[in-house]
Formats: structure tokens, C-alpha cells, sequence
């Protein structure tokens, strides 16, 4: 793991990050995050112990790794004004914003930089995320090392070797948790109307569905097989899976996804040129 990170933005994700390499052994002192104001800052100062900085050019000044956490929207903002900085420092640059493709990334920060990007989701803020990561071309085996490192600390890394296909990536992590939330909310209610407390529902619901990624995270056999495993020959597994599948289950969620990468496509587009 490179000496010094700088994380250019000090919200949940970035903060979830930070404590997960400081939970894997990663000194704070090593660790810097950035704000526009102390008051932004203070809680992660105090919480995690690590350095913060309300100015990014002076935070990034001698940093092996730059991780820009910012919001979409003010990107560009701020890569133009890091530019000189990265130029000089030539640091790996680690975007986990989604949507803005490495190449106009590189651009705003003068080009020829060592850039990862990478889509994370929402349950790397509780340690369990899938993040995929694209490196482009200046990127060496070992900065490819670093960044693996530095996403591990919030769950699992899937490296892709090309870009485009992090659009898929967003569809079947990124944007992911909320499908599986859906699900929760549909089976709360349906559970309800068979006469169970909404409550008792909710917990039967989250924890199967924790029991069930578990099992599937620790066999050896794939989900076909799983679910195949459940199902008694005219049982109530099976009844219920006869229905789901005369619903075109598979039709709705590959459609939901493409149309989920679609809009991220069109997203890298709109941003790209803003």
C-alpha cells in the first residue's frame, strides 16, 4: 500500500473507506481528507484520527494516491484545479464517481496520469461493497496493486479490461442494492397480507436473503444448482418458482438492467459535456 492517501472529499464513502484501511493496519497519519470547511471535516477527525485539509492542492502536495470522492457534478471544477498539482506530483489518481469515463477525467487534470475508476456501491459502507475498477492505460501493475488494496478495505474488487463494461458493472452492483431492497419492501408487504406483524416480516426477509448470499458466497455450486436445491418436486418452493418464472421474473430484471446501463451511458454523456 502506497505511504500517503489523499481523499479529495470526506462523505460516506469516502469515510467508509478510510475506516476499512485503517482496520486493515494503514497508520491515519497516512491518511488525508479534504472539505471545503473544518466543520465538514471535524467528525471525520475526530472519528478515525486521520489528517484533513480544506485545501486540496496543499493536501494532495505529497500524496502517492489521490482518490477523488466528489459528486458528478463539480468534478470538472475540481480536477481543473488540481491540475498543475497532479501534474507536478504525478500520483494514481482513483476516481469512484460514477458515470465520468477516465478519458474526460484525465483531460480536466492535463492528461498522461495514472487513472483507475472505479463503481462502488452503497454496502461498502458497511464493509460488505463490490466495487468494479478500470485502469487505464499509465496505470502500472503495481499502482493496480494499490488500488485493489485500497477498495478491499470495503469489500470485494472485480477488475474489467474495458471501460464500457463498467456500465455493466453499475447495473449488476452498483445500482444492485436498491433491487435487492425492492424485494424486502415487496415481501414485507405480500407477507403481510398472509397475516404476519410487518416487523417479524422485515427481519424473516433481510436475514433469509443474508442466509441465502451466504450460502451462495460459500458453495461451491452455482445459484441454478441452489435454487434447484430447495425445490421439493411439487412443493411450495417449487410452486412459488413456477410463478415467478410464468411472470417473466428473468424478462423484468434483464430489462431493468439494461435500461440501468443505458442510463449510465447516457449519464457519462451528459457529464462528459457539461
Amino acid at each position: 500500500m502506497a505511504s500517503k492517501i489523499t481523499f479529495i472529499g470526506a462523505g460516506n464513502m469516502a469515510s467508509a473507506i478510510i475506516g476499512g484501511l485503517i482496520d486493515s493496519g494503514v497508520a491515519p497519519t497516512d491518511l488525508t481528507a479534504t472539505a471545503p470547511k473544518n466543520s465538514e471535516l471535524a467528525p471525520v477527525k475526530e472519528r478515525l484520527g486521520i489528517n484533513t485539509h480544506t485545501d486540496n492542492n496543499a493536501a494532495i502536495s505529497s500524496a502517492d494516491v489521490v482518490v477523488l470522492a466528489v459528486k458528478p457534478q463539480i468534478m470538472r471544477a475540481v480536477c481543473e484545479d488540481l491540475r498543475d498539482t497532479v501534474q507536478q506530483q504525478r500520483p494514481l489518481v482513483i476516481s469512484i464517481a460514477a458515470g465520468l469515463d477516465a478519458a474526460t477525467i484525465d483531460q480536466w487534470l492535463g492528461g498522461n496520469n495514472a487513472l483507475v475508476r472505479c463503481m462502488p456501491n452503497t454496502p461498502s459502507l458497511v464493509g460488505y461493497g463490490a466495487s468494479g475498477l478500470y485502469a487505464n492505460a499509465a496505470v502500472s501493475d503495481a499502482q493496480r496493486d494499490i488500488a485493489t488494496q485500497l477498495m478491499e478495505a470495503a469489500g470485494i474488487v472485480e477488475w474489467v479490461e474495458e471501460e464500457s463494461l463498467l456500465d455493466a458493472v453499475t447495473a449488476v452492483s452498483g445500482s444492485a442494492p436498491a433491487y435487492f431492497f425492492l424485494m424486502f419492501e415487496a415481501m414485507e408487504e405480500a407477507a403481510v397480507k398472509l397475516g404476519l406483524p410487518a416487523d417479524t416480516a422485515r427481519r424473516l426477509a433481510i436475514q433469509t436473503a443474508l442466509g441465502a448470499a451466504t450460502m451462495a458466497l460459500r458453495s461451491d455450486k452455482d445459484p441454478a444448482t441452489l435454487k434447484q436445491n430447495v425445490m421439493s418436486p411439487g412443493g411450495t418452493t417449487e410452486r412459488a418458482i413456477q410463478h415467478m418464472e410464468e411472470a417473466q421474473l428473468r424478462t423484468i430484471i434483464d430489462d431493468a438492467m439494461k435500461a440501468c446501463a443505458k442510463r449510465a451511458q447516457e449519464m457519462a454523456h451528459e457529464l462528459s459535456n457539461s
